[in-house]
């Protein structure tokens, strides 16, 4: 395994992609007249979860676990009048073969996303910010700043690098993977490069985004940034077994994940102590039936007005077909919500509004097979089943 992919990855939700005007997207069904669309067409939103559904479940989830090589993963379906699907496979420890557990803690990645940007646009109702305010409003530096707005920054179309991929970075990140960087560490690296395009006029994915949203919470509340999403997200979302680490902790019971970022020659090291990258664009940890919760919450826009969810949910282009992105939040192929992926662990937790159907996928691995993320490879063969019309699938840049 090289380096480069090692300046890719790290901390990145889009796992498939951080290239300028690309994202990672999905596969459309529309404009195909062919019978096999036709016979498509006529299936339900979604399949009634039967013994005979789960049990294709069954089979696509072990097949996606063995021709992977993934140590663990654990799936969440749900949806009203058509039965749930809970289910962990695979070990949790390759060394002791101790199982997975659908009630673990995992490290979620850029899933973060979804809670800092909400943190922000609750500011919004409360008129503390505006999303056409220029982010040099609130932090002092940044290359552009007069320019590109908190709206820019929540749709990733800022331009700015991502810090996660400096080279120097990454080296410092391996040569202590139990540092925590700053905020200002982090944008550092990233300003050392010059800024992609003109604010709004390209999507390309960035941490550096995120983290500067932020720093907007923190200077408007005068809190720091884990105290206030604590206060007035997580716990009005009701979640208890969500948070933001100070470090490398990681509660009891969990998963170890690994990963194959450490070495050149694609061998395998366990990253479950590594402090997570990437600050607000990527440390959160949470479990799976807080994030069934939370997958609703955000895609009806619970913990917000209307007409901020109406912001949120308009979502542009990404240049990639079947992908596009709103305020920190995106929509594969109808299904809407976010993915991420940091040295370990991969998630995805998506919500599809025309069944009220939640999908949430936990890996305890983020290497990467053909170019493909793993959960997506699980998302994709679980959603191609019971979603057929909905497949999501963010395919290979």
């Amino acid at each position: 395994m090289t380096r480069r992919r090692t300046l890719a990855v790290i901390g990145a939700a889009l796992a498939a992609s951080t290239v300028v005007a690309t994202g990672a997207g999905a596969q459309a069904f529309a404009g195909d007249a062919s019978p096999a669309h036709r016979t498509v067409s006529r299936q339900p939103v979604m399949r009634t979860l039967t013994p005979q559904v789960r049990a294709q479940l069954d089979r696509a989830v072990q097949n996606v676990l063995k021709t992977t090589h993934t140590p663990g993963a654990t799936v969440g379906l749900w949806a009203p009048g058509k039965g749930s699907y809970v289910k962990a496979f695979g070990t949790a420890d390759t060394a002791t073969n101790a199982p997975m557990s659908p009630n673990f803690n995992m490290r979620i990645g850029s899933v973060t996303k979804t809670f800092t940007v909400t943190a922000l646009l609750r500011l919004v109702d409360q008129r503390q910010v505006s999303l056409d305010d220029p982010i040099s409003k609130y932090v002092h530096g940044v290359p552009n700043g007069h320019h590109i707005t908190l709206r820019h920054l929540a749709e990733m179309r800022s331009g700015l690098f991502n810090a996660l991929n400096d080279e120097d970075f990454a080296k410092a990140f391996l040569a202590d993977t139990s540092r925590t960087f700053t905020n200002e560490e982090l944008l550092a690296y990233a300003f050392k490069h010059p800024v992609a395009f003109p604010a709004g006029s390209q999507y390309q994915y960035s941490n550096t985004n995120t983290i500067l949203l932020s720093m907007v919470v923190e200077k408007v509340t005068g809190q720091p940034f884990g105290r206030y999403l604590t206060q007035h997200v997580l716990k009005p979302a009701h979640l208890k077994h969500t948070f933001v680490p100070k470090g490398a902790e990681f509660p009891a019971p969990h998963a170890h994940g690994y990963t194959d970022q450490a070495s050149d020659d694609g061998s395998i090291t366990d990253a479950t102590n590594w402090a997570p990258p990437g600050a607000a664009s990527g440390v959160m940890i949470s479990n799976l039936h807080d994030l069934r919760s939370w997958a609703s919450a955000l895609a009806e826009g619970r913990l917000l007005s209307r007409a901020t969810q109406a912001e949120r949910l308009t979502m542009l282009p990404t240049g990639r077909e079947g992908l596009s992105y709103g305020l920190g939040i995106f929509d594969v192929n109808g299904w809407i919500g976010h993915n991420g992926s940091l040295p370990g662990y991969q998630t995805v937790m998506v919500y599809l509004p025309k069944a009220k159907a939640t999908l949430v996928v936990h890996t305890t691995s983020d290497v990467n097979v053909e170019g493909k993320s793993l959960s997506t490879k699980f998302a994709k063969a679980v959603t191609a089943i019971v979603t057929p019309k909905n497949v999501y699938d963010i395919p290979t840049s």
